[in-house]
């Protein structure tokens, strides 16, 4: 590794560690917006925001809302995924009141963490039928107002590739892939098949990869029912469509105490829960193409 990927990856740890410090800072004009404001959560940003939440994530998951609501630019429609048989009555009072402000509270079948894009798929499709792209979000980071701005300013001059805010490098061994702990955090902004956009941060899907989502199917369910993120890198992948980091340094926004210790991240990089997914879910064309790349950049 390299002094400058080094120092860049160093700068990216820090930056979360100093997120636990701020978020409660960043969380109080938040909560005053909720109560006070009464602008719209929607602008003229040509994009549908897409996230969801769940049980008592529901309780915090307006912070999240309202900083992207804050941001220069706001979405065409923003859209939060609920598990069935939620009613929507008996939902924390701040989400009410976004929900009057244009936020759309939808219900979803329970399919983890792949609710914030599978449903946003048929959401996408405009009368011409073409798509409008979907940006999603997670339900626990406080994003900074310029945020989604910067992901359709890159977006509108790379139109063909996912962007996102933080990636992996995806680690080839022989004729597989690495076991995912060894994906190393990404720290470099040139676009390959060998990265792997992470949620966390945001991540822009352009028209083509929401295409090939939905010509995907439903095999996510048995082959990586747990990594939305692993299964979307592969479609793209084999549809041609490479990840761009929007910059070297990979960020990693604040996060709202307290709504980690269970999560998604802890299981599929922890526990090494994602490395049968990686498995099941690669093809010898996908991880060919990824090498390619890989091997490129030596």
């Amino acid at each position: 590794m390299s002094l400058g990927a080094r120092a860049l990856r160093l700068a990216a740890l820090a930056e979360g560690q100093l997120g636990r410090v701020v978020a409660p800072v960043l969380m109080s004009p938040l909560g005053r917006r909720s109560r006070r404001t009464g602008q719209p959560v929607t602008g003229d940003g040509a994009v549908i925001v897409s996230l969801t939440s769940y049980g008592t994530r529901l309780q915090r998951v307006h912070y999240a809302i309202e900083a992207i609501a804050a941001g220069t630019v706001r979405p065409a429609r923003l859209i939060l995924w609920i598990d069935e048989g939620t009613v929507v009555e008996k939902l924390p009072p701040a989400l009410l009141r976004l929900h009057d402000r244009g936020l759309e509270i939808r219900p979803t079948p329970d399919i983890g963490p792949y609710k914030k894009i599978i449903p946003a798929l048929a959401e996408s499709l405009r009368p011409d039928g073409g798509r409008m792209p979907v940006v999603t979000a997670d339900d626990d980071v406080l994003y900074p107002r310029s945020w989604l701005q910067r992901l359709l300013a890159r977006a509108a001059t790379e139109p063909g590739l996912v962007h996102c805010y933080r990636a992996r490098e995806v680690v080839v061994e022989g004729d597989t892939l690495a076991p995912y702990a060894n994906w190393p955090v990404c720290t470099s902004d040139a676009p390959g098949f060998d990265r792997i956009a992470t949620g966390v941060s945001g991540v822009y899907y352009p028209p083509a990869l929401l295409d090939a989502l939905a010509a995907a199917g439903d095999g996510f369910t048995a082959k990586a029912p747990r990594a939305d993120d692993l299964w979307a890198h592969h479609t793209a992948v084999v549809a041609g469509l490479r990840v761009r980091q929007l910059s070297r340094m990979p960020r990693h926004f604040p996060e709202i105490p307290g709504t980690r210790q269970n999560s998604l991240y802890s299981s599929n990089l922890r526990q090494g829960a994602n490395d049968p997914q990686i498995a099941a879910i690669y093809t010898a064309e996908a991880i060919a193409r990824v090498r390619a790349d890989a091997e490129a950049r030596r």
